[in-house]
């Protein structure tokens, strides 16, 4: 074979190779920006102004994470990044610890204001709760969770429970209020909010409004996630394997004129 040959088809080589390898960076590069990164909880919701607590730690005093610590916690399956880094994992376990005010365990984001705790009423401004959730398991025998409340400084005033397939707006000791769903399915998603000002709170199920009423309140704040309305003396098994379970895709909290 000639030189010029040989060189010629070293050239073609050559290019050959650079050409695969740009075209296998291009294609790795093009892979990792369509696969969303996230490590924790807050890189995909907003939770700078929330805490969390945990169906974990001692009995009477649940593990609670503040900022600037949830900015980077996450706590594998309680309070955990779903798949795709499309939402965030809530659950709570049957067996799981409960605060020293209730026999429910929960995986639950409470309202902040900065380093403090949140506190408005219902009388003055405007203040609104959305989001944007799905129930993806409810423990046995009491098949109940909780997904989202406005709750005063003494207890709950209004929540989004979902009782098997009936999902509800309750307004204080009355559980079944409004009914908002009558067949909810396992995994549906769905958008909630409350709207509380003016003496008055209103509720919305995708978009549209399900409950109106009067309230004078004080020292109030929002929680969502999943507090599971069953406890071992309620629910069989009594393990980890019995629970209630949401993800929440989007979470937004606004206040006017507070």
């Amino acid at each position: 074979m000639k030189r010029t040959q040989r060189i010629l088809l070293v050239a073609m080589a050559t290019t050959a190779v650079a050409i695969s390898a740009t075209a296998t960076a291009t294609a790795t590069a093009a892979a990792t920006a369509a696969t969303p990164a996230c490590s924790h909880p807050a890189d995909v919701l907003d939770l700078a102004n929330w805490k969390e607590t945990l169906p974990t730690g001692s009995a009477g005093k649940p593990t609670e994470v503040t900022q600037p610590e949830l900015k980077t916690f996450s706590a594998d399956p309680w309070f955990t990044t779903a798949a795709g880094c499309t939402g965030v994992q809530f659950r709570a376990a049957v067996n799981g610890v409960t605060t020293s005010g209730s026999g429910y365990p929960r995986s639950e984001l409470r309202e902040m204001a900065g380093g403090d705790a949140a506190s408005w009423s219902t009388t003055q401004g405007t203040s609104t709760l959305t989001v944007d959730t799905s129930v993806t398991h409810l423990p046995a025998d009491k098949p109940q969770v909780v997904v989202a409340q406005i709750h005063d400084s003494e207890d709950d005033v209004t929540v989004f429970r979902l009782e098997g397939s009936k999902l509800y707006v309750t307004k204080g000791n009355d559980t079944h209020y409004q009914l908002a769903d009558g067949n909810y399915r396992l995994g549906t998603r769905f958008t909630v909010k409350f709207v509380a000002g003016g003496g008055r709170i209103s509720a919305f199920y995708n978009g549209t409004k399900v409950a109106d009423f009067a309230a004078d309140s004080s020292g109030d704040y929002f929680k969502a996630g999943v507090y599971t309305q069953a406890n071992c003396d309620k629910s069989s098994p009594c393990s980890t394997e019995n629970y209630g379970e949401t993800v929440v895709y989007g979470l937004t909290v606004a206040h006017q004129d507070q």
